[in-house]
């Protein structure tokens, strides 16, 4: 018989309030209030917080406070990864960010699915699916990626957009439903900084 959180991870419907997945839940809790209530100038704090909360993340990972999320582990960053205030990314499917990729304020990504049906909804179960997110991407302001979504490299999505759907590399998308909206010539692209 599989474990609810290993139903989670494999995408099955499963038990949210499970109590093993309610512990890691809490424990990231713990840690995100911490974090979202650190001194501004303790970024030593800040960061080591941030490792050990959001364990799977490289080099330059950061997010501004506050920053929401279910469980931390779920989260797959590279490097040079950039979070700006008031991002909530509910990762009970894994999220997979590339490097260099860019969230602007309020963004909101979203892996966990519910019934449609009225009657199933009422016994709680949930479903997950994965969100992946390419290399170089910036995701503006409040924009929304919904479960199971992929954001192909170079890609751009424009502010307040809802991405219902895959997003193919180096295009502008926007709206809602998030579509494209043009191409992105790759001498668009400045040369990075070495940081």
């Amino acid at each position: 018989m599989s474990s609810e959180k290993h139903k989670m991870l494999s995408g099955d419907w499963y038990n949210p309030l499970d109590k093993e997945l309610s512990a890691e839940r809490l424990a990231a809790r713990k840690l995100q209030h911490q974090f979202n209530h650190s001194a501004p100038d303790d970024e030593a704090l800040c960061r080591q917080l941030l490792k050990q909360w959001l364990p799977n993340t490289g080099k330059h990972f950061y997010a501004e406070p506050p920053f929401y999320c279910d469980y931390g582990y779920n989260i797959r960053a590279g490097n040079k990864v950039f979070f700006n205030f008031n991002c909530v990314v509910l990762d009970v499917a894994p999220v997979n960010i590339g490097n260099n990729v860019f969230f602007g304020p309020a963004v909101q990504i979203y892996t966990v699915n519910h019934p449609l049906d009225a009657a199933k909804r009422r016994t709680l179960l949930e479903q997950a699916l994965p969100v992946t997110i390419g290399n170089d991407v910036w995701i503006g302001g409040g924009a929304v990626v919904l479960p199971g979504v992929t954001i192909a490299d170079g890609s751009v999505i424009a502010a307040g957009s809802v991405v219902t759907k895959d997003v193919p590399s180096s295009v502008l998308a926007g709206g809602n439903p998030c579509r494209v909206l043009k191409s992105i010539a790759s001498a668009d692209y400045p040369p990075e900084l070495d940081v």
